[in-house]
């Protein structure tokens, strides 16, 4: 008898908690969509500041705008973190055109990659396709030499989740510039990683190795690309390229955090990059993400959440072009010895949530599935070993048993806009966007009251 009222007696206690959470996330939602603040924080992010690549003047712009806004909330705690990051200036030509064996002319949408050099004045040659880096790779010197590489590859519009198109498609971006220089290329443009055949070029990161050879890189738009591989099957085209971009020094930047006491220091750090591209807003990449940290923190400090461990909030600088404020983060975590047992990201744009991706071990992955129980009312579905994202992957190095999350949104409309002219505020729903607010704090919540 006394086995059976103790199991009645947990069994009715884990009812209890379960509806206490409930209701907790009830209300996180309805204070999300009903009073929330991360719509007008976006558009201040967005109108206010604009596009703000590492070591600009917006860059510069956007830490204060974050520090004040933090601290407008009164959270325990709000500062800088010193960091050390990169400076790359697109500069103010970008011009290219394509000219094909009939005397046709055609003007190219680009954007130069971020890290290129310059072209050092309008340069012109015979443009040779590739489709991949692995066809690329297998060209010797005599069939590349002082020709410009035009890399084709398409996004695979089989896979329902565009980012696994995206990530098969990066290394043409990250790789190929790097790749046709040791071959000694002119120059390198490739067809932009995009899912839609438009008019808009995606900027994004290259790099050089050291040693090698730097030529210039650019992107041009997809409906560019179709119509130039259409043209190099008919015969011989030339392409001509003016660019001017330019790497400076290093510059001093900072990251921008927030915290609320917990009743230990144990810590739960969550963010998003606060650096954007230069062109377009930086709206959905990362400015939603910046409006769903500081709105989920914002919601649990009016909710009057007393948490067991630490809250941390951080609004990360240079996810695109370095990561330092990511590596910084984590290796300054490291010599404080501060003990990290979670780390959220949300840098997927501001579209319709989910569920989370998990970066852990099966155990991790199990704990966040039990969030189905809660979270399935709000729409929140998809909770499966994946990655957590760029800005907290650095702490696996120093936390490696710590677990780690990526907010997980609708994929489809998210290359429409990436790393272009239009990523703007007026293509962010506010809807979605609070939605993904609330997300965010349930999830913070949850694993605030179930890790130890």
């Amino acid at each position: 008898m006394k086995k059976i009222i103790l199991l009645i007696f947990i069994t009715a206690s884990a009812c209890s908690f379960a509806q206490t959470d409930s209701i907790f996330i009830r209300k996180i939602y309805d204070e999300a969509l009903e009073r929330g603040e991360s719509h007008e924080n976006l558009r201040s992010l967005c109108k206010d500041v604009g596009a703000r690549i590492t070591g600009s003047a917006e860059a510069e712009m956007a830490i204060k705008w974050g520090e004040k806004l933090l601290n407008s909330y009164g959270f325990d705690k709000v500062y800088l973190q010193e960091i050390q990051v990169p400076h790359w200036e697109r500069g103010t030509k970008e011009a290219a055109w394509i000219i094909n064996e009939k005397g046709e002319t055609l003007k190219l949408d680009i954007l130069a990659l971020g890290g290129s050099v310059s072209t050092n004045g309008l340069i012109s040659g015979e443009v040779i396709g590739v489709e991949d880096i692995e066809a690329l790779q297998k060209l010797t010197e005599a069939d590349v030499k002082d020709k410009i590489v035009f890399l084709s590859q398409a996004f695979d519009k089989k896979n329902i989740e565009t980012s696994r198109s995206y990530g098969a498609c990066y290394p043409i971006r990250g790789e190929g510039t790097n790749e046709a220089g040791k071959l000694n290329a002119k120059a390198v443009v490739i067809r932009s990683l995009a899912t839609p055949e438009d008019h808009f070029p995606h900027t994004g990161t290259m790099h050089y190795e050291e040693g090698v050879n730097k030529i210039p890189g650019a992107a041009m738009s997809t409906k560019n690309a179709t119509l130039l591989s259409e043209w190099l099957k008919e015969g011989t085209v030339t392409l001509k390229m003016e660019m001017d971009c330019k790497q400076y020094e290093d510059v001093t930047s900072y990251n921008v955090i927030a915290e609320i006491n917990g009743k230990d220091d144990k810590i739960i750090t969550w963010g998003g990059h606060l650096d954007s591209w230069d062109v377009g807003e930086g709206a959905h990449d990362d400015g939603a993400g910046i409006a769903h940290s500081i709105e989920a923190m914002r919601i649990l400090k009016k909710l009057n959440y007393k948490p067991n461990h630490k809250l941390r909030c951080v609004l990360f600088m240079n996810e695109e072009n370095g990561n330092m404020g990511g590596k910084s983060y984590a290796q300054i975590a490291s010599e404080k010895k501060e003990e990290h047992i979670c780390a959220i990201e949300s840098d997927r744009g501001g579209f319709l949530p989910i569920g989370f991706d998990v970066s852990g071990s099966d155990e991790q992955v199990a704990l966040v599935n039990e969030s189905k129980k809660l979270l399935s009312d709000f729409e929140l579905y998809r909770f499966r070993k994946g990655f957590g994202g760029v800005d907290i992957n650095p702490l696996k190095e120093y936390y490696p048993d710590m677990i780690q999350l990526g907010m997980a949104i609708n994929s489809q409309a998210y290359f429409n806009y990436h790393h272009t002219h239009n990523d703007v505020f007026e293509n962010v729903n506010k809807r979605e966007l609070e939605l993904g607010s609330a997300a965010m704090a349930a999830m913070i919540y949850l694993m605030d009251k179930n890790l130890k």
